[in-house]
């Protein structure tokens, strides 16, 4: 199975340093999230995403309440809307302003709801950006029924484009995030996972909607072929950074500032990164221990299980995979035409790796 249908430059983890040296200097700081930023890449869309929260209010209206209302308990739920802002801040590099990109932001953003509503229910998760999910709510038919709405709205919505070329990238990510998601299912409770098992199913499953919100941008502007490529690498890139990072902050980070369970990846039996490299690197009990826990799903030695994780140094080797990452993304962004847009893009794969929630 593919993971993506255009050439990719550098497809593996490499645990390096940045070399670019505005990656470097953000990272050599205490980079603020950029979302508090007043120069941040927020602020520069910030007027753009109000026109988006425009679009996704109208688009979300249907005679059935209860479509309505899971749709838009889970829209108000807040988030970080930032494949949205990646297609934004493309279009602001291009020179791109016309109003499909509008349009087009909140399609990315229906789809990227569609999977949460799916996911928590498939991962029976009970809380999501700090109160309940929509499932615990609502229940899983209506969850996963109103994902199913959003998927077709934003079917009908890609229309508006007039591009076929739009539909196609688009109905191949939709795609591919599917198979990602079947995949990441069998993968369950399969301690055996190694990295690069792992890299196709985040690749698939979370990187793409990245990648194809950043294409998008460049179909819309009508860029070469190569600025396109550039473009889809910037946002492939981006969203392995941010997905390694998440994964990251289910053995590190604060569950009032994530918003979400402590432990749930071990609890639904993902060998994500940070578990794959602590195996790697442990003794045979140490190993013996995750292995176990990954198998089971069972959190009753996650404090032994988050102790091994940091002493094996599988957090810190797992952030550098990610600052890996971070790099390819910035490489790919310094190919765009300069200004304050390309900026913000750089930054924004900067600060990824400071991000607590």
């Amino acid at each position: 199975m593919p993971i993506n249908r255009n050439p990719i430059e550098n497809p593996s983890f490499q645990a390096v340093l940045p070399t670019n040296p505005v990656l470097k200097a953000i990272l050599s700081t205490s980079a603020p999230s950029f979302q508090a930023s007043p120069a941040s890449a927020l602020a520069l869309v910030a007027r753009d995403l109000a026109q988006v929260d425009e679009v996704i209010a109208k688009r979300l209206s249907s005679g059935v309440p209860l479509v309505g209302q899971v749709a838009q308990y889970i829209i108000s739920a807040g988030g970080k809307r930032l494949r949205p802002v990646i297609l934004l801040l493309t279009c602001g590099a291009l020179g791109y302003q016309e109003a499909h990109k509008y349009s087009m932001a909140a399609v990315v953003e229906f789809i990227h709801t569609a999977t949460l509503l799916h996911d928590d229910v498939v991962d029976e998760s009970t809380l999501r950006r700090g109160r309940p999910t929509a499932n615990e709510n609502f229940g899983n038919p209506a969850s996963v029924l109103v994902g199913d709405f959003l998927y077709s709205r934003a079917f009908q919505m890609m229309v508006d484009a007039g591009s076929m070329r739009i539909m196609q990238v688009l109905a191949d990510a939709t795609n591919i995030i599917a198979e990602g998601e079947v995949l990441q299912l069998m993968n369950m409770h399969d301690a055996s996972l190694d990295e690069e098992a792992y890299l196709h199913v985040i690749r698939s499953k979370t990187a793409k909607l990245f990648e194809a919100s950043a294409r998008l941008a460049a179909i819309l502007a009508k860029t070469s072929p190569e600025l396109e490529a550039a473009c889809a690498n910037y946002g492939q890139a981006l969203g392995t950074a941010f997905q390694v990072i998440d994964d990251v902050l289910d053995y590190e980070g604060n569950a009032a500032e994530m918003g979400k369970n402590l432990g749930d990846d071990l609890r639904e039996g993902k060998a994500t990164l940070p578990l794959i490299l602590a195996m790697q690197r442990g003794t045979p009990t140490q190993r013996d221990l995750i292995q176990k826990a990954i198998e089971t799903g069972s959190v009753d030695q996650l404090s032994s299980v988050i102790a091994i994780v940091r002493d094996t140094g599988a957090l810190e080797a797992s952030r550098k995979a990610a600052m890996s990452e971070a790099q390819r993304a910035v490489d790919a962004a310094q190919r765009l035409p300069d200004g304050e847009y390309k900026d913000a893009l750089v930054a924004l794969a900067s600060q990824l790796l400071e991000r607590r929630t």
